[in-house]
């Protein structure tokens, strides 16, 4: 009897212990019965940019349409992020879960870690050529022996400007035999082109036009002449981590939806659009921006939720080229596991 009392008491203190480590929920203090007990509280954490070309993730977070698609029971974390290296290892890190991006630092980040997949497209597009106002630029060929900058190394728009390089026979130097190339955030190319400092630069919008409107700037390739395809190519897009598309499939595929409905939503209402744009951008940055400027950047947008493979893989190539992918030839380039867009089939069929 002793033997089985000992037993029974091991048995017990087993089963307590992995009672204590199985949840970190606090079971209601009102005694309420199981079935009336709140469910537990999950934390979603959101990366996106301060930028305008991520109008849609702003206006899901403002129409409530997150929230929507995951209900009460999910707390979202939003993270606010100034260029895609960044973000994209915050995500193969664990330190967000999903949120929008530009193909060209995630694909560089994925090819490292392999950790996280595209699941939907946002917006096409946006970015402009913009040259100094008394550059004597007025075209692509006329970038030879001056200084471009674009917002971060290796970034989508980056990309995009050694393609458009590469169009006009021109080569990427480090003096003045061909073009130079700088990274500058875009608030800091701003002032960069306001004191003369740079000769052009392939920025996302708004701030191609603030600096045409400010007469500081003139747009020399518009948006729908940036490769690849003219301006129809991912430039923002819609990612999540391998973690969290296991664990939350369900979640995953309310994100997709969200976004969905925030471009059906800017495309038929316009005008409310830009407020709600301005406000996100108040809360992500701490000041907004004239709604007029708002206006014309999102023109220069083609929100969608479709993703070109063909043209994600295209960057890519060139950021081999670049040096910014390592190890990787591109005859052995292989992104074929980088999307995972059945979540964003079925959403489309209703499912």
């Amino acid at each position: 009897m002793k033997k089985w009392s000992a037993l029974l008491a091991v048995v017990l203190t087993a089963s307590l212990a992995l009672s204590a480590c199985g949840s970190k929920t606090e079971a209601p203090k009102d005694g309420a019965a199981g079935a009336n007990k709140p469910a537990a509280v999950k934390t979603v954490r959101l990366g996106i940019f301060k930028n305008v070309t991520h109008a849609p993730g702003y206006v899901a977070l403002e129409q409530g349409l997150f929230k929507k698609y995951w209900g009460e029971n999910v707390k979202i974390e939003v993270t606010p992020f100034d260029n895609g290296s960044d973000f994209s290892t915050a995500l193969a890190t664990d330190q967000i879960d999903l949120g929008f991006v530009g193909p060209g630092p995630s694909t560089n980040q994925f090819l490292k870690s392999k950790n996280f997949r595209v699941i939907s497209g946002s917006n096409n597009g946006g970015a402009v050529l913009v040259a100094g106002k008394d550059s004597g630029i007025g075209s692509v060929k006329d970038l030879v022996g001056k200084t471009v900058a674009i917002p971060t190394k290796g970034s989508t728009n980056e990309i995009s400007l050694r393609l458009l390089l590469k169009q006009n026979n021109l080569n990427v130097t480090t003096d003045k035999s061909g073009v130079q190339i700088i990274a500058r955030a875009p608030a800091d190319t701003l002032v960069a082109m306001r004191q003369k400092e740079i000769d052009a630069t392939l920025i996302p919008e708004p701030w191609g036009t603030q600096m045409e409107q400010e007469g500081i700037g003139k747009v020399i390739a518009t948006w729908d002449q940036i490769p690849p395809n003219n301006g129809n190519y991912p430039l923002t897009i819609l990612v999540a981590g391998d973690k969290f598309l296991k664990d939350n499939r369900e979640l995953a595929k309310g994100a997709i939806q969200a976004n969905a409905d925030a471009i059906d939503f800017i495309k038929k209402n316009p005008d409310k659009a830009y407020e709600l744009i301005n406000n996100q951008l108040k809360t992500l940055s701490g000041k907004g921006m004239d709604v007029a400027l708002i206006k014309a950047a999102i023109s220069h947008l083609n929100l969608t939720t479709d993703v070109s493979k063909e043209a994600i893989e295209e960057m890519a190539r060139v950021s081999i080229e670049a040096g910014y992918i390592k190890d990787v030839k591109k005859e052995a380039l292989d992104l074929s596991k980088f999307l995972d867009l059945s979540l964003l089939n079925e959403v489309k069929q209703g499912k």
